[in-house]
């Protein structure tokens, strides 16, 4: 199989070189392809609609590799897809005695759709292994910096004391909520087989007693669900990737915000590790995966609206709607694909600065605790010259501890972290 020459990645950092990238590459497309077009005539096979020497025949073709991708590509035009094209050099690799058995009862719907429900699950294994690496290094972040008090930062300015293990308990938290629903649509991807439109017509033409049991025999060569019903314009599990995908490129982009937002020179509560460099300055060391990270949250929920759009696909097969999935639908699996490979890397490798979390919260001289001291004062004073008091106390810039109405209390902002420490554990209890 020849590569595409333009499908390097080179504008796109985020996701080249990763196991997304081989896994939705234009060959991997066309061996998902091929893959789906074997296992059809082994299907036939298992069913008596097909010889034994077709299913290896065709198998043996599919998988010779004698293909060319990029003429595929420029006479998938004719017909609007690469499966028309594909089915003509298939028929032709395997020979006059097994040709007719390739492709038969299908429609070219049957074969994209399953060949794209095989590149996603051949996608969503590595996505799922990076989301594992990242809980695991959250996990440990977390434990370690249980009680390690930081500023919390609410509409950009500072709160009250949070902990930092809080703050990567959350993180983690996000992280396993999109690998239950990457694991759950793993799981349900279906195999696509239907005919003409949708009513496996053909197949009973070629002798099969019971058609509607061919899919399930389909969908087993292929490891694939069994679709309960051709779904063709029932676009269910398209929109499920969508969701899943555009979920996990947001739970991870939530992780690349705050490392932005930490990370940046006056703040440097903590740094990533190994950052990039700059063109121009050399004493810069940026954080790049959280800013690929950043960049494919920003592009996954208009590919994602795309794909739902697409759910209005009109009759038994559509004229557009189809179409318009494989694109949006390959940048969506890249893009995360990407991300899960640099969070993975992120949270192995970010380095926390606890000395600047604490020089930060001595940064407003006690106001930081400033909720808890209008509770303490309100029963003494009352509630509306508790807040007066501190109020005033905030704009005069006079440090809490020289007001003679605080002399006796606890201005410690690593004292007020409320139950920071105990909702991380319950938060670590999560496997």
């Amino acid at each position: 199989m020849t590569a595409h020459p333009g499908d390097t990645g080179l504008l796109a950092p985020g996701w080249a070189g990763s196991a997304a990238a081989a896994a939705t590459s234009d060959e991997a497309y066309l061996r998902a392809l091929l893959d789906a077009e074997a296992a059809l005539t082994r299907a036939q096979a298992a069913t008596g609609l097909a010889p034994a020497g077709a299913a290896t025949a065709v198998t043996e073709a599919a998988g010779a590799g004698a293909f060319d991708v990029r003429s595929l590509a420029d006479r998938a035009r004719a017909g609007g897809n690469p499966v028309i094209p594909l089915v003509a050099d298939l028929t032709k690799a395997v020979g006059e005695a097994y040709g007719p058995y390739v492709h038969r009862g299908a429609t070219s719907q049957d074969i994209m759709d399953t060949a794209t429900m095989l590149v996603a699950s051949r996608t969503l294994d590595p996505v799922l292994a990076d989301l594992g690496r990242t809980e695991q290094a959250l996990s440990r972040l977390a434990t370690a910096h249980r009680d390690t008090a930081m500023p919390g930062r609410t509409l950009t300015q500072h709160a009250v004391p949070t902990t930092f293990g809080l703050k990567a308990a959350g993180w983690r938290w996000l992280v396993l909520d999109a690998r239950d629903r990457v694991q759950a649509v793993r799981e349900s991807l279906p195999a696509q087989l239907g005919g003409a439109a949708g009513t496996l017509a053909a197949f009973g033409a070629y002798g099969a007693s019971d058609p509607a049991g061919l899919p399930e025999a389909y969908a087993r060569e292929l490891g694939l669900r069994a679709p309960d019903l051709p779904w063709h314009t029932l676009r269910t599990p398209v929109a499920d990737l969508a969701g899943c995908l555009a979920f996990t490129a947001g739970a991870l982009g939530k992780l690349a915000a705050d490392v932005l937002t930490l990370s940046r020179t006056e703040i440097a509560e903590v740094v990533e590790g190994g950052g990039g460099g700059s063109s121009a300055m050399p004493h810069k060391s940026n954080p790049v995966r959280s800013t690929l990270i950043a960049s494919a949250a920003r592009r996954a929920p208009q590919l994602a609206a795309t794909l739902y759009g697409a759910m209005a696909a009109q009759d038994e097969r559509p004229a557009g709607a189809w179409h318009a999935e494989w694109e949006p639908l390959r940048d969506l699996l890249r893009l995360v694909g990407g991300a899960a490979r640099d969070a993975a890397e992120l949270a192995e490798g970010v380095r926390v600065r606890p000395e600047a979390m604490r020089e930060h919260l001595d940064l407003t001289h006690g106001l930081i605790v400033s909720e808890r001291l209008s509770a303490e004062l309100a029963p003494v004073l009352g509630r509306a010259r508790a807040k007066e008091l501190l109020t005033r106390l905030a704009a005069e810039g006079q440090p809490l501890a020289e007001a003679p109405e605080l002399a006796d209390a606890d201005l410690d902002p690593t004292h007020y972290t409320g139950s920071a420490g105990t909702l991380t554990d319950r938060a670590l209890e999560r496997r």
